[in-house]
């Protein structure tokens, strides 16, 4: 929750930068962790995002998070102007990594509408101690250096190395040797947050030049300054000794710029009356610059630099959703019209082409909704790095991610659902499938263990593949502990190795006698199954003992709009998807059987599947109850195949899903439901859950 009276539209642009920034972040101490050591530009550019992320929480007024943040930035300010070799990378990205955990909470707890309220302090006070550490260490490796050099060392200004980083190819440039110059600057028309960004490009120049004036000149303090930049640009004076195109290049990288003008002044062109100085400005502890008097020259011809026009826009998901809703709501619209009961018999060519075409539009406009919604998985993957390198480092173990088919994408609500799936499925298979080193050098099996992610388009689906190359699943071991604990259902001769390897999906299931930090309470396998059947996917697992493991995870592509065939049954209608249909027939009388059970059943083309009569799975009065006079429509659903028994097929039709009242789930059991639409007459259906009728759910 903001505090104070801080615009939602500046809250929701803050959440969205600095979630970018650390997910950032947190790839670039990953990938450089890996290497023992940091290059000079990770160096910079991680000071940059704390650096950034320390502005913008500081102007939100979330202290905590711009301490912790500030901190950070002092170590890598430390390490970047003192590129000490024998430093302890690893310890610096476990205190980075820390902080990031700390600061992703809080805003966490932002994007929920509460109170940031996390102590830093903790945190803060470890980075200090190792800051200290690594500059005691510093100043003990330069007592051996002659007085001389080491009083060289202590007062040169750090703007010579900075100007290095930033705009000059040569640190041996003289720092007297200054120019002056003026930018303006006009950010993108939607970027909002001016003074914010302002303030930082300010920030920026700072550490590589002299601030001499800025217009406006109260942006931290006038309310006012963010639309004023708005509307007439933004301008700064600054003197440095740096090259104009190395400076030139600076302005060129910034973001949010529409355009910018740089030139150089004259001294003679800077004012020196007393009515005309600025006041005194510190931008940051460590680089505190004294303005000199000064006014915006117009002499000097100005080099007008116009930046690439930007094809992409962040636009946020809450509009998103309403757009979908809204195409929704015009789907059962157009089908209220063309079904029409008024029309039926009517000879209307002219409203037949305009309905085709309404169709077509409406089609091609839902089409370009879903794709907007549609978001690469690569997100989702990369954060298990993270996972990954956290379970080695508290297990002992040497474990590779692989990543296959990271640009795959689906819903962007359907991979919110995904992110804890894959992280119990990812930890389970360091924790439980990954054997020691020494059992895999034992088993001739290569040292470090790999945990495989895949992703790949299957028609309207995705499928997510997580493999590991460890231990398999023991399928004794998994018999004996569901029989234990009463889990089995039928006689385990009888069970499939599909059906044993589900049991691991139970609620309070583990083969593991300890309880340690991450396994052994029978939690984590049931979430995975819980929210990938909340988005309507499906979860199978094959394993070879000794081999390994692949669990797959199927997800629709999106959950808005369907495909349906509705069928009738007495006066009720449903509807099921047509992805689950692999045909509809009409039964004959000698492919009826009855098992020794009393189940009913139909032979077809030599397999024999289950019969569900859908007017007694619902209690519904229906005068059609022999097979010769109805209809069967078969389903599959996770490797499963029945025959549903229904009055007669109405024909397909896109439906819009909506989920079932909240009474009704909470006052009813509701089983072989997924849902309800509106259809085209104003009746509704009932959307079948094809997993429940195939007794997987």
């Amino acid at each position: 929750m903001a505090p104070g009276n801080i615009d939602e539209s500046l809250l929701d642009l803050f959440i969205f930068e600095t979630s970018q920034n650390i997910e950032q972040l947190e790839q670039i101490i990953l990938d450089y962790e890996k290497e023992s050591s940091f290059t000079a530009d990770a160096i910079n550019e991680i000071f940059r995002i704390m650096h950034t992320i320390k502005g913008s929480a500081a102007m939100m007024m979330f202290e905590n998070i711009s301490s912790v943040a500030h901190k950070v930035e002092d170590m890598f300010y430390f390490i970047r102007e003192h590129s000490a070799d024998d430093i302890d990378y690893g310890d610096v990205a476990d205190l980075v990594l820390e902080s990031l955990d700390f600061i992703r909470c809080e805003m966490a707890k932002i994007n929920t509408g509460t109170s940031a309220d996390g102590d830093g302090a903790a945190i803060a006070a470890k980075i200090a101690a190792s800051l200290q550490q690594k500059k005691d260490k510093y100043q003990n490796e330069q007592q051996s250096v002659t007085a001389a050099t080491a009083d060289n060392v202590v007062n040169e200004e750090p703007i010579t190395k900075k100007l290095h980083n930033y705009a000059a190819n040569d640190e041996n440039i003289p720092v007297v040797n200054k120019k002056t110059y003026k930018a303006n600057i006009y950010f993108d028309e939607e970027c909002q947050m001016e003074s914010l960004r302002a303030f930082d490009i300010i920030n920026k120049i700072c550490q590589f030049a002299e601030v001499v004036e800025y217009q406006p000149g109260d942006i931290m303090d006038n309310d006012n300054s963010a639309s004023i930049i708005r509307e007439n640009g933004f301008e700064v004076v600054f003197k440095t000794s740096g090259s104009y195109t190395n400076i030139d290049e600076f302005f060129s990288k910034l973001l949010f710029i529409r355009k910018y003008q740089l030139k150089e002044i004259t001294e003679a062109s800077l004012p020196q009356t007393e009515a005309d100085v600025t006041p005194k400005i510190h931008i940051d502890d460590k680089t505190e610059q004294k303005p000199k008097a000064a006014a915006m020259s117009t002499a000097a011809p100005a080099d007008n630099h116009t930046a690439p026009v930007a094809t992409m826009i962040n636009v946020n998901v809450v509009k998103l959703d309403k757009l979908m809703d809204l195409v929704g709501e015009m789907v059962i619209s157009e089908a209220m019209v063309v079904e029409n009961p008024d029309l039926k018999g009517l000879e209307i060519e002219n409203f037949s082409k305009a309905a085709r075409q309404l169709h077509k539009i409406t089609c091609e406009l839902q089409d370009t909704v879903m794709s907007i919604r549609m978001v690469p998985l690569a997100d989702v993957f990369q954060k298990m790095h993270r996972v990954v390198r956290d379970m080695c480092k508290k297990l002992g173990k040497d474990v590779k991610l692989e990543i296959i088919g990271e640009e795959t994408e689906a819903d962007k609500n359907i991979i919110t659902h995904l992110s804890d799936p894959l992280m119990h499925l990812v930890r389970n298979c360091i924790d439980h499938g990954i054997e020691s080193e020494e059992e895999r050098l034992k088993n001739n099996k290569p040292k470090a263990g790999k945990v495989t992610l895949e992703a790949r388009n299957a028609g309207n689906d995705v499928l997510v593949i997580v493999r590991d190359d460890g231990m398999g699943l023991d399928k004794k071991k998994i018999l004996a502990k569901a029989k234990k604990n009463g889990l089995l259902k039928k006689d385990s001769s009888e069970m499939s190795d599909s059906e044993i390897f589900n049991l691991i999906f139970i609620p309070g299931f583990s083969t593991n006698d300890n309880i340690t930090e991450f396994s052994g309470r029978g939690v984590g396998m049931d979430v995975v199954t819980s929210n990938i059947e909340e988005v309507g996917g499906s979860v199978s697992v094959e394993s070879t003992e000794g081999v390994g493991t692949a669990i797959t995870i199927k997800i629709p592509l999106t959950l808005a709009i369907i495909d349906g065939m509705n069928v009738q049954v007495g006066d009720s209608l449903y509807t099921i998807p047509t992805i689950s249909i692999k045909e509809s027939f009409f039964p004959k009388l000698k492919d009826l059987i009855t098992d020794p059970d009393g189940n009913e059943m139909i032979m077809v083309r030599g397999q024999c599947y289950a019969i569900v009569r859908l007017h007694q799975c619902f209690n519904v009065k229906s005068e059609i109850t022999d097979f010769t006079q109805g209809i069967f429509i078969m389903v599959e659903q996770y490797e499963k195949t029945v025959c549903i028994f229904a009055d007669q097929l109405l024909g397909q039709q896109q439906v819009v899903v909506k989920t079932l009242p909240r009474y009704i789930k909470n006052n009813f059991k509701v089983n072989g439901l997924s849902g309800c639409t509106l259809l085209g007459n104003g009746g509704i259906s009932l959307i079948l859950d094809a997993g429940w009728f195939t007794g997987m759910k």
